[in-house]
């Protein structure tokens, strides 16, 4: 569903008309946040930009700027999760991204020559602390036959799936990675469905004993009543994978200019003001997301789930191989 703000409502005058009677900047996302309000409502406080947003689906969004062409009205395009922005470059959306700031700040894996990170999210392993004595360590850990019929996740259509699955084809190979998606398969505790907290629901209602999420999620139900989650928050274990190996795998939203944007240069200035303090402090107090920047804290929920060290592998190389990932569901009957 498309989500108008006042803002939004002026892109129908907007869009045919001159930039010259105020700054402004035409904002696709795929972002369905209310903090990001806040987020927007700073930048145009601190630059006098206006911001009108357009939300709805990724895959949606796309096929417009795609179709719109050089006629098109977008300026900036932001979702999360690697998968969508590999289907934005597929359909050649973006820009280079000339944004100095972002080769000075953001790590060197989290960004490409089109878009950048400027949140990220880990994808961890919660267990139900009652009935599981020797949780899973690892992603590989959680095809292994002794967890029969304990897990719950989302569909392999869903991309924080498929990315996970891209970065074990990144990290390990194509083999491996159809191995651990049979296995993983096998252990189900039932089909899959539902959204990241359903998984969670399902630790409390005991549906299944092991489930993947990703850590904002858990971070909600800490902080904040949440239905069929924060009453037995309390009996979820937490692990970080990996952290003997290669890391926990790491996600992200990401931001890139459009091809074709009407206003470039405010869209420039909203990819650096994503990558202040300011704005990273506000995404990770608001939403339980990480920082991209150095030195800005978690909020006080996440933080109360401990350190980790993350998967560092290339996250443009994991946008790639997103195809490869779905294709290797497929083949194997994740539904």
């Amino acid at each position: 569903m498309q989500r108008l703000t006042i803002a939004t409502l002026l892109v129908g005058t907007v869009l045919g008309a001159s930039s010259a009677l105020a700054e402004e900047v035409n904002v696709y996302s795929s972002r369905h946040y209310d903090t990001d309000d806040a987020f927007f409502a700073a930048f145009t406080e601190k630059t006098g930009i206006t911001v009108n947003r357009i939300e709805d689906d990724a895959d949606v969004l796309i096929e417009r700027i795609r179709s719109e062409g050089d006629l098109g009205a977008a300026d900036v395009f932001i979702t999360v999760d690697v998968g969508r922005l590999a289907r934005a470059d597929d359909a050649a959306i973006f820009q280079p991204l000339d944004v100095d700031v972002v080769k000075e700040v953001v790590p060197a894996n989290l960004h490409t020559k089109d878009w950048t990170a400027f949140s990220r999210r880990a994808r961890i392993i919660f267990y139900d602390k009652a009935d599981v004595t020797d949780p899973p360590q690892t992603y590989d850990d959680l095809a292994d036959p002794k967890y029969k019929g304990l897990i719950c996740t989302r569909s392999s259509s869903n991309v924080y799936m498929q990315s996970l699955l891209a970065s074990i084809i990144v990290n390990e190979g194509e083999e491996k990675a159809r191995a651990w998606a049979e296995g993983v398969k096998n252990n189900l505790a039932r089909d899959p469905e539902g959204g990241d907290t359903d998984q969670l629901r399902g630790l409390v209602s005991g549906e299944c004993d092991i489930a993947l999420s990703n850590h904002y999620y858990f971070a909600r139900g800490l902080s904040g009543e949440v239905a069929g989650l924060t009453e037995g928050v309390d009996g979820i274990g937490i692990v970080w994978p990996n952290q003997e190996t290669n890391g926990t795998h790491i996600n992200i939203s990401g931001i890139g200019v459009a091809k074709y944007a009407p206003h470039p240069e405010a869209a420039r200035k909203l990819i650096e003001f994503t990558l202040t303090p300011e704005a990273q402090g506000l995404l990770a107090s608001d939403n339980n997301e990480f920082p991209v920047l150095e030195g800005v804290p978690a909020s006080e929920a996440v933080a109360s789930m401990g350190e980790f060290t993350p998967d560092t592998v290339d996250i443009g190389k994991v946008a790639a191989a997103s195809s490869a990932a779905q294709k290797i569901y497929n083949e194997v009957g994740y539904k």
